[in-house]
Formats: C-alpha cells, sequence, structure tokens
C-alpha cells in the first residue's frame, strides 16, 4: 500500500473516532479526501475500513460520603521505634569519614594558599624599583 493510501486510511480513521466521540459534531468535508493531493476517489469510503467503534461509557454515579467511624486510641497501634542498623550506622560512619578528609583538604588549601602568597611577597621585596634613567 502507498504511503497516500495509508495516510488517507488514517485520516479517515480518525476523523470517524472525532466524530463518535463528539457524536457527529465535527465536519465531514476533511475526511473526504481534502488532505489528500490526488482526486477524493482515491480516499477510501468508512464502510471499506475495519472500525469497531464502541458507544461511549455512562458516567459513574457521583461517590457519597460515609461518616468517618470513631477509633478509640487505643486500638491505634503505637509507632514502632526507628532502631538504628548496620546501614545507617554504616553510611553514618561514611560521611563522618567524608567530611574529616574535605576538611583535611580545606586546610592543605589554605597552607599552600599561604606558603605561596608569602613566596611571591618575599618576591616582589626582593626586587629593586626600577630608577627612571634621565
Amino acid at each position: 500500500m502507498s504511503w497516500k493510501k495509508e495516510r488517507d486510511l488514517l485520516i479517515a480513521e480518525t476523523m470517524a473516532f472525532v466524530q463518535s466521540v463528539t457524536g457527529g459534531r465535527e465536519e465531514t468535508g476533511r475526511a473526504n479526501g481534502a488532505f489528500a493531493s490526488g482526486p477524493a476517489a482515491e480516499s477510501p469510503a468508512l464502510g471499506e475500513l475495519d472500525l469497531k467503534l464502541r458507544p461511549a461509557p455512562k458516567p459513574v454515579a457521583p461517590i457519597e460520603r460515609v461518616g468517618s467511624a470513631e477509633v478509640s486510641p487505643a486500638a491505634v497501634p503505637a509507632p514502632r521505634p526507628i532502631v538504628p542498623s548496620e546501614f545507617t550506622s554504616e553510611i553514618r560512619a561514611r560521611v563522618a569519614n567524608f567530611r574529616a578528609h574535605q576538611e583535611r583538604f580545606n586546610r592543605e588549601r589554605e597552607q599552600y594558599f599561604s606558603a605561596t602568597l608569602e613566596r611571591l611577597r618575599a618576591a616582589i621585596n626582593e626586587v629593586t624599583p626600577p630608577r627612571p634613567d634621565k
């Protein structure tokens, strides 16, 4: 089947679906080959398509609110206490190790920066300023 026929079949099928959903209020002129580049006779009639249309579902009855049942405080179970497991203690230990590692990196970076800055200042002070030649 050529792509034009497939396109026309898809358009006709879509229009049939739209008409079934909206109750036939849409225009049917577009389904009769308005999109086709060839004559309107190339587009198939809706009877040729194997469409199994189903009627729209009936609306569901609204849900009625039911009164809440009263529950005594004794009937509600107490919340389970949170016990730290091995997994959570391992996570906490890893986080603590990571923080210590980061603090060490920050200290080393600060020391390196201070040492570099001191060397730079010393190098600047050692250089004599140039004399203007007259």
